[in-house]
């Protein structure tokens, strides 16, 4: 199963450089690379194929593909799983989409949906620029790309100092407490363990922290506790309204709730209004915390307690910790 990591980070925040890096070392073999401006990375190859479309596909020297994105990602992707690899021993063993400093995730995995027969197993990996903390989060763009992320890796290290380094790993946390945070001051330790596969499951951490509303003016990240076993057609209703009435505005949204249709707790999860199907999760029998984690731009009061069929949740309306269960299964594009 081949990995495809999107990439994400707001202008400037360094994931180009962070990028560069992990591609000059042995770990990146066997990977290919797509960025959205050529000659980003400073491509230093030949081109092996063109036509067939406005994407240019090179070797690397350390035997990576990297090629410009055409207008059709999907097209893009399947390029570079059939492109022959002088040398190569294998698959691709990942795929790199880097975008751009402007792109929201939810557009980008959405183009991801007719590829389900590559079972490619997706994750979003977005930069925080820990000498500018959580400000750009203002940007509609960048709080889209740390809501989506599953790992959020803290970037500019050597310019801060360890107290503002754990700052910023606590605003990361703050803006998604979804995601693993890498906040390491040692470069080639963060490198390696930014791109670090997400074996199976995302790890997620014993319990969760949803911070006060005023750790940022424009992001909330609300905990929903369902009022009991919900009929499936009402959580399919109240999701389907949710999403129609924020918009754009939904950046996440995940968590588990028991139906009457299911013995077992069904897994819930979107990156802005993209929704997975909701499945089982878990043994028959087991009784994991029910709960949804919501991370919402300018939300409203009482915005969310009024989604139709209301009263089917209960929210949270400051700091509260809860305990999760060891993993939650990120999206797999086979899956939607």
């Amino acid at each position: 199963m081949t990995d495809f990591v999107v990439l994400t980070g707001f202008l400037g925040s360094g994931k180009t450089t962070l990028l560069r890096d992990y591609l000059t070392g042995p770990e990146a073999a066997d990977t290919a690379v797509i960025v959205n401006e050529a000659g980003e990375i400073g491509l230093d190859g030949v081109i092996l194929r063109e036509g067939g479309g406005d994407s240019q596909i090179a070797m690397l020297s350390n035997g990576c593909i990297c090629c410009t994105a055409g207008s059709d990602l999907a097209f893009t992707i399947d390029r570079l799983l059939s492109v022959e690899r002088s040398g190569a021993t294998g698959p691709l063993r990942r795929i790199v989409l880097e975008t751009s400093g402007l792109s929201k995730p939810g557009p980008v995995l959405r183009q991801l949906a007719s590829l389900a027969a590559h079972r490619l197993r997706v994750s979003v990996l977005a930069t925080f620029d820990a000498t500018r903390g959580a400000e750009t989060a203002s940007f509609e763009e960048a709080a889209a790309q740390w809501a989506a992320a599953h790992r959020i890796v803290i970037t500019k290290t050597d310019a801060v100092s360890p107290d503002a380094l754990a700052r910023a790993k606590e605003e990361a946390a703050a803006l998604n407490p979804l995601s693993e945070i890498v906040a390491l001051a040692e470069r080639d330790r963060a490198v390696a363990a930014a791109f670090a596969p997400l074996v199976g499951s995302a790890p997620m951490p014993a319990s969760i922290e949803i911070a006060k509303p005023s750790v940022h003016p424009r992001i909330a990240v609300r905990l929903a506790r369902p009022n009991g076993v919900l009929a499936y057609d009402d959580l399919a209703d109240w999701l389907d309204n949710l999403a129609g009435a924020l918009g754009e505005r939904l950046l996440r949204l995940k968590g588990l709730v028991r139906v009457k249709e299911s013995e077992r707790p069904v897994l819930v999860q979107s990156v802005g209004t993209l929704f997975s199907q909701p499945r089982p999760f878990g043994e028959p029998g087991a009784a994991p915390p029910l709960f949804l984690v919501i991370i919402v731009r300018d939300l409203q009061p009482m915005e969310l307690e009024t989604v139709e069929p209301a009263g089917l949740f209960a929210f949270s309306a400051g700091t509260e910790r809860t305990a999760l269960p060891k993993t939650l299964p990120r999206v797999s594009v086979a899956r939607n």
